[in-house]
């Protein structure tokens, strides 16, 4: 046998354990580079945004019409000032605290009531399931700003009606990703042995399952939060959101709109503010999602 044919035959130094220890490490790399640059994003914003109040800047609704539509990096206004002579760094970060507290507590109240129904759906089938696949396929078919839209006309632009609006329009999605996983749960064995020792469905669910699947339906939680912030802007854009003197982010966008030829950071700054924001946010929920995925791989 010649030298070539052997050299042909010779088996790869590259063993499968191989290629699987550079997959992980490719997967464990691009999830820290998501976690960290989602974290600095969202901390770009949120922390000016929570320190709004003790930062030295003029009031948000301080009118000023010697000093109208001022550029950025103007004397005394960073961000420049709007068409009433508004400080438009004060405007935004104040106006960020509305928008964020209703996209927080939107959140909040949409993840216990989709992980709640999704949990009782999953777990326990029959009507219960039915009932609750009715209301999500049921709400789903709507389209969701027009539904959005007619609640707040119905019940008034107030910042509780728009927080329960904008959760009751998200609960499906934490729903269904909660039913899914619950039912992968139940068939589990620690489920059967619990009920074997004599505990009963509820508790089986509150005290076993949910608690097993709380961190991943969290995960889709934490994603909506970039949602809820864009859905609050686009009703307060609208003229449906949060009504004066909240200076919400869809406000001073839908107020800046008619300078936007003459004066573009009226609307260009408010909009790369929810824009870090999304981003960041997702890429926080994506790397958190991929280091999950990993350690559930490592641990398999």
């Amino acid at each position: 046998m010649s030298s070539t044919a052997i050299e042909t035959e010779r088996p790869s130094a590259v063993t499968p354990r191989d290629l699987a220890r550079a997959t992980a490490t490719r997967t464990r790399r691009s999830a820290q580079v998501k976690l960290w640059a989602g974290a600095v994003c969202t901390a770009l914003v949120v922390v000016p945004v929570a320190l709004a109040n003790v930062l030295p800047l003029p009031g948000a609704n301080a009118q000023d019409l010697s000093r109208r539509r001022l550029p950025p990096l103007s004397e005394g206004h960073l961000l420049g000032t709007d068409q009433l002579g508004r400080d438009l760094l004060s405007r935004i970060l104040h106006g960020g605290q509305v928008s964020l507290t209703v996209g927080v507590l939107a959140v909040l109240v949409s993840g216990l009531i989709g992980i709640a129904a999704g949990a009782a759906a999953g777990f326990f089938g029959g009507w219960i399931d039915a009932l609750v696949s009715r209301f999500l396929e049921a709400q789903l078919a709507l389209p969701l700003l027009m539904m959005l839209l007619l609640v707040v006309a119905l019940f008034g632009p107030s910042v509780t009606v728009i927080t329960c609006v904008i959760a009751v329009a998200q609960w499906p999605e934490v729903a269904r990703l909660t039913r899914s996983l619950v039912l992968v749960e139940r068939e589990k064995p620690y489920v059967a042995a619990a009920r074997v020792l004599g505990l009963r469905a509820w508790q089986v669910l509150l005290r076993h399952v949910i608690p097993n699947v709380v961190r991943p339906a969290s995960l889709v939680v934490l994603l909506l939060l970039a949602q809820a912030v864009l859905l609050e802007s686009a009703l307060s854009f609208l003229g449906a959101g949060p009504q004066r003197p909240f200076a919400t982010w869809g406000r001073i966008i839908s107020d800046g709109q008619a300078y936007i030829t003459t004066s573009w950071w009226l609307v260009t700054l408010p909009g790369l503010v929810i824009a870090l924001l999304v981003v960041g946010v997702n890429l926080l929920g994506d790397g958190l999602r991929d280091r999950t995925r990993r350690r559930k791989g490592a641990g398999a």
